[in-house]
């Protein structure tokens, strides 16, 4: 093999890959990348087998071939070089060669026989998505994801399917995120409507979630999104990233949605998130209570510790409906206070023993948002 590249095509390419790598005592060969030429492009592969990485540059192919290096040395080296000149990647044997301006490399690599098969759709796309709004969507839905549980299903985020939008949601069981996306139709792809006859929902792993929002990064652009044979494929610019799904039927969490709230209180974010803070201090415990009471037009919030002592805080604002008394953990409302970014925040509540709602209020009529909800489960008394 013998290329050359632009070398800010060749360290995205690398960046892009190596992070699903890792130390794999058992597999020494997922530690690396794999590049090769194909179709006149130059590619880079990386996977930890529930993971996998694409990333395709263009490149001038002087000389067809591949080999996989140690993805921490090429990401090292590749870091460490100057900037604007090209990269000249030449393979010798089980050696790979680079040279960029004054820096030249001969990087040990192994047998690309070696190097597992990773899956790439045969069909056509499902779904076309703006990268920011499913960006945006992870990121707000991320903070409910239970990591470490035994039930696999909480560990993922939920995707599933309506005619004309999608849901991602997430619950660790004391709180879940859900965000609808709309979709245009020129984002549907043409098996779209056969697909959400068959299967309405997906779980999606967490760590493939994040890695997808890495990959992102602040650049807006469209994202192809690929479902195959308990696969799921993202495609964004030269660059696909493929999971395994998880097995498993996700709880139908929309049961303990409300439908509607009895109360309604909307106050300002910074307010609301300053006064669950401090009531944090005053709780003994990570999962800590705070007590929420509405009444005679005023909200109270209030905290008390043996050991440290009691706060209050109270506020009048624009409430809506009858009095109120509920005891939530602070942790999890100050979770939810960070997923929101409107300055005024709805907070919905029909009982002491029903879940409360945290939603964001609209800059331009002070309406409240949907969209996007965030709920909270009362702490049991």
């Amino acid at each position: 093999m013998k290329v050359i590249c632009t070398q800010e095509n060749f360290k995205k390419a690398v960046f892009n890959t190596e992070k699903v790598t890792g130390k794999q005592a058992t597999l020494p060969i997922l530690n690396n990348i794999l590049i090769e030429t194909s179709k006149g492009r130059l590619r880079f592969l990386a996977t930890n087998l529930e993971i996998g990485v694409f990333s395709s540059i263009g490149a001038k192919i002087e000389r067809e071939g591949k080999i996989t290096v140690p993805a921490k040395i090429l990401s090292n080296f590749a870091a460490n070089l100057a900037s604007s000149e090209s990269v000249s990647l030449e393979v010798s044997g089980q050696i790979l060669i680079i040279s960029s301006g004054r820096y030249q490399a001969k990087i040990n690599g192994f047998d690309s026989e070696e190097f597992p098969i990773i899956p790439e759709p045969k069909g056509n796309f499902l779904l076309l998505i703006n990268s920011a709004k499913i960006k945006e969507a992870i990121s707000k839905v991320s903070s409910c994801i239970a990591f470490g549980e035994t039930r696999l299903e909480f560990t993922g985020i939920n995707m599933s399917f309506g005619e004309r939008e999608i849901s991602l949601a997430a619950t660790d069981s004391f709180r879940l995120a859900e965000v609808v996306i709309a979709l245009n139709e020129s984002g549907l792809g043409n098996e779209y409507r056969d697909f959400i006859e068959k299967e309405n929902s997906i779980i999606i792993p967490s760590g493939t979630m994040f890695e997808l929002l890495r990959i992102i990064g602040n650049e807006e652009r469209e994202v192809k999104i690929f479902i195959e044979e308990n696969q799921i494929f993202f495609e964004l610019d030269g660059i696909q990233l493929v999971s395994r799904l998880i097995n498993g039927k996700y709880p139908d969490y929309r049961q303990i949605l409300p439908k509607s709230f009895e109360t309604r209180v909307v106050m300002k974010k910074n307010d609301i998130l300053r006064a669950t803070k401090i009531a944090g201090i005053f709780t003994d415990n990570r999962s800590g209570e705070m007590k929420i009471k509405i009444n005679e037009k005023k909200l109270t919030i209030n905290s008390y510790s043996q050991s440290y002592g009691e706060n209050e805080a109270i506020f009048e604002e624009d409430i809506v409906g009858p009095d109120q008394e509920i005891v939530l953990n602070p942790r999890y409302v100050m979770d939810g206070l960070g997923t929101i970014h409107s300055t005024q925040v709805a907070i919905l509540i029909n009982n002491s023993h029903s879940p409360v709602g945290l939603k964001s209020i609209s800059e331009k009529d002070g309406t409240v948002e949907d969209g996007y909800v965030y709920i909270v489960m009362p702490v049991k008394n």
